[in-house]
């Protein structure tokens, strides 16, 4: 397919960079028509990595759980895309609307981390103006998402519009603070992800640093408030990426993956290292998801996908 990211990295729609949120809503729409009723509850633990939910597939042997994100494979209708996914041995899918958990349940899949619209990447924590609508997404879709073992749902730090570091930090904070009883009590956990400000990147995105979102998370406290570390983002904003993630492992919950530059495969034509980033986070003792987010530029994305998991599979 033609190239679909800007020089930065991120997608293009119209010639403007495409939020997340966006592939995300255009997905959900299209696979509406493919759900299937009646799901099975696939168990949300690390054994599932041996013995993946389709038969046919290919258990992987890593110490890391592999994940992928759906938004990045949107080309692929979303039930053929399941079944490749599971032959290749992965066991969970990244950032399906709830509208699709069923689907990815129906092929054996854990939805690694839940899209329940609260907030958006621009419209995030960081403004008061958006916390009742964000503790009101999590009061609705975390009881839901305990009932069908989805064991992480995303949420943003939101964009600057001028704000100053001190305040968005407190605001995030009292905002997290209500939400974390929620997720408490349903043994979910919130994810917050941390993403480059970059031309190309999300301009403007307040939780750009690793800095901003442990003094926040710190703060919050609570087990079930953590951060979506997104090794492609952080490695443009900050770099350092094996001692940072080393460091801050008590408060990271999730990862994302992506080649630098240009977020596509995560091959030997980006700068980043894979093999060694995911020995390291092992050896963290980090038992929860890394999820695939780069978008393919090869003519078989799914081949881009099954080289990623076996270059991680370590």
């Amino acid at each position: 397919m033609a190239d679909p990211t800007a020089p930065g990295g991120e997608a293009l729609q119209g010639g403007r960079p495409l939020s997340r949120r966006d592939a995300l809503r255009a997905t959900g729409a299209a696979s509406l028509g493919l759900l299937v009723q009646g799901a099975a509850n696939p168990a949300s633990t690390r054994a599932a990595n041996a013995a993946p939910g389709m038969a046919g597939s290919t258990p992987l042997e890593g110490r890391i759980t592999q994940s992928v994100a759906r938004w990045c494979f949107e080309e692929i209708p979303l039930v053929p895309f399941c079944r490749g996914v599971a032959d290749m041995g992965l066991t969970a899918m990244d950032l399906l609307t709830v509208e699709e958990w069923p689907v990815a349940h129906d092929h054996g899949l854990i939805v690694s981390c839940g899209d329940v619209a609260a907030g958006t990447i621009e419209d995030g924590l960081n403004e008061p103006r958006n916390h009742a609508g964000i503790i009101e997404a999590f009061e609705r879709h975390i009881p839901h998402a305990a009932r069908v073992s989805v064991p992480n749902v995303i949420c943003f730090f939101g964009n600057r519009r001028g704000m100053e570091g001190g305040v968005g930090i407190e605001n995030s904070i009292r905002c997290l603070r209500e939400c974390a009883p929620i997720a408490e009590s349903e043994e979910v956990t919130i994810l917050v992800e941390v993403l480059n400000s970059k031309p190309g990147g999300h301009v403007d995105y307040i939780g750009d640093r690793m800095d901003y979102a442990l003094e926040i998370i710190r703060a919050v406290d609570s087990p079930r408030v953590k951060i979506l570390y997104d090794i492609y983002h952080m490695q443009i904003m900050e770099g350092d990426i094996i001692r940072t993630l080393t460091e801050a492992s008590p408060w990271i919950g999730h990862y994302h993956t992506g080649g630098v530059p240009g977020r596509a495969e995560i091959d030997d034509s980006q700068e980043l290292n894979y093999p060694p980033i995911v020995r390291a986070i092992a050896d963290t003792g980090f038992e929860g998801y890394m999820a695939h987010e780069f978008i393919p530029r090869s003519g078989d994305p799914l081949k881009s996908l099954r080289e990623a998991v076996e270059l991680c599979d370590v």
